[in-house]
């Protein structure tokens, strides 16, 4: 490869999406639907993010494409592990090879089952929805230098 090649390699590895909106991979069960009503859609909007689900998205196709594509278009993903979804890892290890921003969470009582590929990373460990939109709050403000500016009001999810 040619020192231009290498040049691109480089500045492909260290670009960091612009992008408003903020992906959430995460369990689909009434268990933790309040965790994303209360938690992570409040923390990520008044961040200035556009909180996606992917359930909560219509669309008459495979969910799949959506999800790619979806992850694409971010700026920051959100991996909750509660629950040890498979497609949370799939997700999360998407946007890190794409060199999206990747924050990592899970409740308190599921921290165990995370696998231990990933435990090397930092996560936030929540036990009620508040809990966690206050620490998400907290990392993203700490870590994500390139967020969108936040929002005066807050909507509902």
């Amino acid at each position: 490869m040619t020192l231009k090649g290498w040049e691109k390699v480089i500045s492909l590895q260290s670009k960091q999406v612009d992008s408003k909106k903020a992906f959430v991979a995460m369990w689909f069960s009434d268990e933790v639907d309040s965790v994303w009503e209360d938690g992570f859609f409040p923390a990520l909007n008044k961040l200035g993010y556009q909180p996606l689900r992917i359930d909560k998205k219509e669309h008459n196709d495979k969910i799949d494409d959506h999800i790619i594509a979806e992850i694409r278009k971010s700026g920051l993903l959100i991996a909750d592990f509660t629950g040890n979804r498979n497609g949370v890892y799939f997700e999360a290890g998407f946007a890190m090879g794409l060199g999206i921003p990747v924050i990592w969470t899970c409740r308190k009582d599921h921290i165990d089952d995370v696998h231990f590929d990933t435990r090397q990373y930092n996560h936030i460990v929540w036990e009620t929805p508040e809990e966690l939109k206050e620490k998400l709050t907290y990392r993203i403000e700490a870590t994500i230098p390139n967020r969108p500016a936040p929002k005066k009001t807050e909507i509902k999810s």
